[in-house]
């Protein structure tokens, strides 16, 4: 059984940096031996989070950071996302799949991370997100009716 890992680290507001910390964060889970289906669910989530974070929440603002919190186990892997912006508020954000909403492209990533996540709340005003993934979690449930 492996011991717990956590850490903390702050990037630049680049998304080339957002990637490094990815592939950092997907490389642990595939030390833990993390199924493929919770490595692509949490692959997607942290792309959308940091890039969110860099995009929309620091404006890719050079002065500012984003900083990642991680705690990995044998049984989860909890990730908070956190920038330095103005926040928002996520249940403003419209559902991609309604009929006004279906041709934007926005809201689409908040939407994925709340199906593949057990865990994905915000708080902070919206600067910060928590996200955790529970090993050979059955998420995303799909209705096939």
């Amino acid at each position: 059984m492996a011991e717990p890992i956590f850490f903390q680290k702050k990037i630049p507001s680049n998304t080339a940096d957002g990637l490094v910390i990815q592939e950092e964060l997907v490389s642990l889970m595939e030390q833990f031996e993390y199924s493929m289906r919770d490595v692509f669910a949490m692959r997607l989530s942290l792309e959308e989070a940091i890039t969110n974070a860099i995009r929309h929440g620091n404006k890719f603002a050079s002065d500012k950071v984003v900083s990642i919190e991680c705690e990995i186990s044998e049984f989860r892997m909890r990730v908070v996302v956190e920038d330095q912006g103005e926040g928002f508020e996520p249940e403003s954000v419209p559902d991609p799949t309604s009929i006004e909403y279906i041709e934007r492209p926005s809201g689409r990533g908040l939407m994925l991370m709340r199906a593949y996540l057990n865990r994905c709340e915000y708080s902070n005003g919206g600067r910060s997100l928590e996200m955790e993934r529970h090993r050979n979690s059955d998420l995303p449930r799909v209705d096939d009716e």
